[in-house]
């Protein structure tokens, strides 16, 4: 009788380990299969310069990718300079054969502007490589340029972001929200997210393309959050960044844009960017469709030139 308890004692002890050792079982599986995924997941991530991520035009992914953009480089070796030399931000618009408008570079002459930058072997840096080199004075190579666009149009998803990936450069498109899903000639959500993933950053030119100078500071505060967060939604990741419209500011604007959470801010006038701007005012080159190259390479190389351009942008 004794040796009968002590089976069926042995035998529930048995039935409870297992019990109990089958949900462990189940986390180890469940945690494999998570870091079997994540690593395959990495083929889209890159470390190297100006590399493009390994997926086709139009493609969808899951929203965890869309957080994982070109990751920031750090830069070794020599002819590397820091944030007292300072670097050229170029300002774009539209890309675009239509004629009549200077801030609408036609294909070809934007094409030969990114080939001039690859010959000259040009790095092109994200938004958050420039933020560290100005506000931390991390080393870039002596040949960097930022490239940027204002407004959001479609173009730029059509012409401007192919050229961009056959060259592998990198670029930051400053969006006016309250145009994205609404207008044929404006880009879309789906354009947004999609250029994210590819490396070009997508950052704020606030809600409605206001005229900051003349807003209440609490307008101001209002048209650059509401821009901030309806970008964050669609691309579930944190925007740093943002372009005053018209380049215009006032000493509520640079309150604003610090109070809003962003980290850097750009204006339209002046030359090179470095550490003697202000972060919240940083300057950009303008490039306007009636420069050929020889004044293209001017405002690339000298960061002394006159910036003067038609008042036409200021329209824009």
């Amino acid at each position: 009788m004794m040796q009968k308890s002590k089976v069926f004692k042995w035998s529930l002890y048995l039935i409870i380990l297992v019990f109990l050792t089958i949900p462990l079982f189940y986390l180890i599986i469940n945690k494999y299969l998570y870091i079997t995924n994540s690593t395959n997941n990495q083929q889209f991530i890159h470390k190297d310069n100006d590399k493009p991520l390994n997926n086709p035009h139009n493609t969808t992914f899951p929203s965890t990718d869309a957080k994982n953009t070109y990751l920031k480089r750090s830069f070794s070796g020599p002819n590397l300079k820091y944030n007292n030399e300072g670097i050229p931000v170029l300002m774009y618009h539209s890309i675009s054969n239509k004629k009549g408008n200077e801030l609408q570079l036609s294909k070809d002459l934007f094409e030969a502007q990114l080939k001039f930058l690859k010959d000259k072997n040009y790095t092109t840096l994200s938004l958050d490589e420039l933020y560290d080199f100005i506000a931390f004075n991390k080393p870039i190579p002596k040949k960097s340029v930022a490239i940027t666009f204002d407004d959001g149009y479609v173009d730029n998803y059509l012409n401007a972001y192919p050229i961009l990936k056959k060259y592998n450069f990198r670029a930051t498109i400053f969006v006016i929200t309250d145009n994205v899903d609404k207008y044929s000639h404006t880009i879309n959500s789906s354009q947004i997210k999609e250029m994210s993933i590819n490396g070009i950053d997508i950052m704020s030119h606030t809600e409605k393309h206001e005229d900051l100078s003349t807003l209440t500071y609490d307008k101001q505060l209002y048209t650059m959050n509401t821009s901030r967060k309806f970008l964050e939604k669609i691309l579930e990741k944190k925007v740093n960044y943002i372009a005053y419209p018209y380049g215009r500011w006032n000493k509520d604007t640079l309150k604003a844009a610090k109070n809003s959470d962003y980290t850097m801010a750009f204006s339209t006038s002046g030359t090179w960017t470095d550490k003697s701007d202000d972060i919240y005012k940083l300057d950009r080159v303008y490039i306007s469709s009636n420069f050929d190259l020889s004044e293209f390479e001017r405002r690339l190389t000298n960061r002394n030139y006159n910036n003067i351009h038609s008042k036409n942008i200021l329209s824009q």
